[in-house]
């Protein structure tokens, strides 16, 4: 991985929610890393309920005032924050946002946050806590920064500084990882395991340890993935299950619940009362 300069970026504005959004041309030039920086033009503030997703997502915060983030475990104020892959319940509030988000795959992740995936425990976190006093001068110089070119470019090179010195996932691991996303979660962990010669209990340890679920698990998360996506743009939720390879529509209630902490018809309500 390299670092690069981010140059020029486009801005997008949602004009129904007042959102202005600035992507780097051409992404960034680190594997399995996406970047976007966020502004609240209308001051309408935020209130976002968090999704496991099958990325790690990295918040770097740039206003004034802190983001609280309520969960099972309480309600907490932080700057920047980090959201495992299925980090539970959990909601995000805030006023006058202004952020650079990151979003990390497990490999990414692995070699990028100086912790073990499983370390995150499902969870939303402060970011201080992972990375200190480096978190506090990265967030200064983003701020101080006059364009959002400027800070996608510092926060680029933070990245490629942190993961030339950070562990590299297994092959076989990232490999299955691969497999899990390419089949959208329709994968039998034995065929998995076998594919590199390895037993079940060896996949499932290196993979525990190394992305912080089960491969059963992770399995379940990207499936979920394709099934929340496609709830919130409006799909029936009997026709959702049959193509994301639920078993029956009472599988996909549960494990949306699981994941979700609610039912498949109130997360589809979700974008509807964003909209």
């Amino acid at each position: 991985m390299r670092s690069h300069e981010v140059g020029s970026a486009p801005v997008h504005r949602d004009t129904d929610h007042g959102w202005e959004v600035v992507l780097p041309v051409g992404g960034t030039s680190l594997d399995g890393v996406r970047m976007a920086g966020f502004r609240d033009r209308l001051a309408t503030g935020l209130d976002m309920r968090v999704l496991p997703q099958p990325v790690v997502v990295v918040v770097i915060g740039l206003g004034d005032d802190p983001l609280t983030v309520e969960s099972a475990t309480g309600c907490r104020r932080v700057r920047s924050l980090v959201a495992s892959l299925a980090p539970g319940p959990a909601r995000i509030r805030g006023e006058g946002v202004e952020c650079v988000e990151v979003c990390l795959s497990p490999a990414a992740a692995y070699a990028l946050l100086g912790v073990a995936p499983r370390e995150l425990d499902g969870s939303v976190i402060g970011l201080e806590d992972l990375w200190g006093r480096h978190e506090r001068r990265l967030r200064e110089r983003m701020t101080d920064a006059g364009t959002w070119p400027e800070r996608l470019t510092l926060m680029n090179e933070f990245l490629a500084r942190r993961v030339a010195g950070g562990p590299s996932m297994a092959p076989e691991v990232a490999a299955a990882w691969d497999t899990i996303v390419a089949r959208r979660g329709r994968v039998r962990v034995d065929d998995l395991a076998a594919s590199f010669g390895w037993s079940r209990k060896r996949l499932w340890s290196r993979f525990s340890a190394q992305i912080g679920l089960t491969p059963k698990r992770a399995a379940m998360l990207v499936r979920f993935d394709h099934a929340a996506r496609a709830l919130c743009a409006g799909a029936n939720i009997s026709d959702v299950a049959l193509a994301c390879g639920y078993a029956d529509q009472p599988h996909l209630h549960r494990d949306v619940l699981a994941l979700a902490g609610c039912t498949p018809g109130a997360l589809a309500g979700m974008a509807t009362s964003a909209g």
